[in-house]
């Protein structure tokens, strides 16, 4: 029988298999790994069509799949005002200012990516805003999007003003003096501005920012991902792009549970995955294309503006407690409730736990969902776990709950020092960030950037899991360097730990008749003394070409 010859083949580099083995070249052939061996094996295969790519000194590695990822927000931030780049207050108006120069017709500035640690308290001010644009709304979403900076404008279309109540999942920031807005607007208050006064994007704007964020992706070597909040206008646009191949990466669609409703939602839900699916099914053979096979809870904030949930109140300021306990956003029965009957429907859960009472919720409810239907394989996951409580470490392991890990936040860096340490205590704050405890007890483990966050680079967020270490500035004190994971766990939390919560059993391997989905870096992170704890500068390390089921998605010039 004649086999066609490969469409690529990789040699020269180093490529990683599972089971500690590996190769020094691999082929493509029809979207799937055809060949693994050494280079003369693989080369005798070639016709006059295949590709040749020669890269001694690489390393060859299956595709990255980011597990919590934001794309088709963070693509809208890259075409309108795209803060997360810039540092500083003077750097941020200043690209506001040239931005609505620029574009005086737009009746609303939009945008987003500004940290909390460049503005006292973490909360900058409307009169900033009101200087270099008066006249339009501004709404700007701070980088980890549980807060937003608007204008006096902005304030003023919406009718908030010092008699306006907090909403219940939120908070808006006031002058102490006056109770006059300041210009702050935290988590509920934000969301519901958000959805209520900023015009949404049209779908040719949410395809047009699908596919900028996935150009930047797969420039990194990312060639799957889970969106962990998608919306009915963003699945349409997944949807567009799944159906006329312009999606060449494969995305799970996280359906976003709306805590101001009940399990009513889960009728909607269950329309909106069959809708998907059908799309999905043309592809199916590749088992690319979109997958809305999750659903989202966000069950608390975050600990630097106090709204993340906390078993025991945040620290005042003065060397004591007060009373708040930070906001858990879903009453923990209707939490077990929700999940237990997402669980029996077949969905997957994916929920946002960053405080010890919010982990402790979330384990909870999935503990309900295995008592109701039983074990299953719905590979439910928890992200963030910024702090979680010693007595709930083991229970991941035990309710087989994958561990969604942002690596890149376990660091020494100015938000830390100036906003979260205080509020939650020296005692508390050495527990941040548990990853090697995790590990220790057996909990799976897959890693997922939640860009536009943080960087969407796996690099980088790869060299801090095992540093704990900023990459920018590596002279730093480690951030509780006995949480360090091993190169080897680490890369395998966003590989093959990532596609095993994406349900995809065709990537995170480079085994022969796997999809094709890979990734060449230009040097090995394996070699001698690279990734020793006390100096693995993995951020520098490049990737060269990405392959997504075995088409050449990106190649660096």
């Amino acid at each position: 029988m004649r086999t066609d010859p490969p469409d690529l083949i990789i040699t020269g580099a180093r490529a990683r298999l599972s089971a500690g083995r590996w190769a020094s070249a691999l082929a493509v052939r029809h979207g799937r790994i055809a060949a693994v061996g050494d280079d003369a094996d693989v080369l005798a295969l070639a016709g006059p069509g295949t590709e040749r790519v020669h890269a001694p000194g690489g390393l060859v590695l299956p595709g990255f799949q980011d597990a919590h990822v934001h794309a088709p927000f963070a693509g809208r931030d890259l075409l309108r005002i795209w803060l997360n780049d810039l540092v500083g207050r003077e750097a941020y108006l200043a690209a506001i200012s040239a931005y609505a120069r620029a574009n005086p017709d737009e009746p609303w500035i939009v945008g987003g990516g500004w940290a909390m640690a460049h503005f006292p308290g973490g909360t900058p001010r409307k009169e900033d805003l009101d200087a270099i644009v008066p006249d339009r709304p501004v709404f700007l979403f701070n980088r980890d999007v549980h807060g937003a900076w608007v204008n006096s404008r902005a304030l003023e279309l919406a009718g908030i003003d010092r008699h306006t109540p907090d909403p219940a999942d939120g908070r808006i920031e006031r002058d102490p003096v006056t109770g006059e807005p300041t210009g702050t607007l935290h988590e509920g208050a934000a969301y519901t501005y958000n959805d209520t006064h900023v015009p949404l994007p049209g779908q040719a704007e949410w395809e047009a920012a699908i596919l900028r964020a996935q150009s930047h992706l797969h420039a990194l070597g990312i060639t799957g991902w889970q969106d962990a909040w998608v919306t009915p206008a963003t699945q349409q646009a997944y949807e567009s792009l799944a159906a006329d191949g312009r999606l060449t990466a494969r995305v799970v669609g996280a359906l976003w549970w709306d805590r101001h409703r009940g399990l009513e939602q889960i009728a909607d839900l269950l329309t909106r995955r069959e809708r998907g699916l059908a799309v999905t099914a043309p592809r199916a053979h590749l088992g690319s294309g979109f997958h809305p096979a999750t659903v989202k809870i966000m069950t608390d904030g975050v600990l630097e503006n106090h709204t993340g949930a906390l078993l025991e109140p945040y620290c005042d300021g003065c060397g004591g407690h007060g009373d708040n306990r930070g906001l858990a956003y879903i009453d923990p029965e209707l939490l077990a409730a929700a999940v237990v009957e997402l669980d029996r429907h077949g969905f997957q859960v994916h929920q946002h736990a960053i405080g010890d009472r919010a982990v402790r919720n979330a384990l909870d409810a999935v503990a309900a969902a295995r008592a109701a239907n039983g074990a299953g394989d719905r590979r439910h996951h928890i992200a963030h776990l910024q702090l979680i409580h010693p007595d709930d470490i083991k229970r991941l392991a035990e309710l087989d709950v994958v561990a969604n890990l942002q690596a890149f936040w376990a660091m020494n860096e100015p938000q830390m020092d100036d906003l979260t340490v205080p509020g939650i205590g020296p005692e508390r704050a050495r527990r941040q960030y548990p990853f090697a405890d995790l590990l220790a007890r057996g909990t799976r483990l897959a890693m997922g950037s939640d860009w536009a966050v943080t960087t969407a680079d796996p690099l980088k967020q790869l060299e801090v899991a095992i540093t704990r270490t900023d990459p920018g500035n590596r002279g730093n004190a480690p951030f509780l360097p006995e949480q360090r994971l091993p190169l080897d766990a680490a890369l395998d939390a966003f590989t093959a730990g990532s596609a095993y919560v994406n349900h995809d059993g065709q990537a995170g391997d480079l085994a022969v008749g796997c999809r094709a989905d890979l990734v060449l870096l230009d040097r090995d992170l394996f070699a001698p003394g690279f990734a020793a704890p006390d100096r693995a500068p993995l951020a520098d390390a490049k990737a060269v070409l990405t392959v997504a089921a075995g088409q050449v998605v990106y190649h660096a010039e």
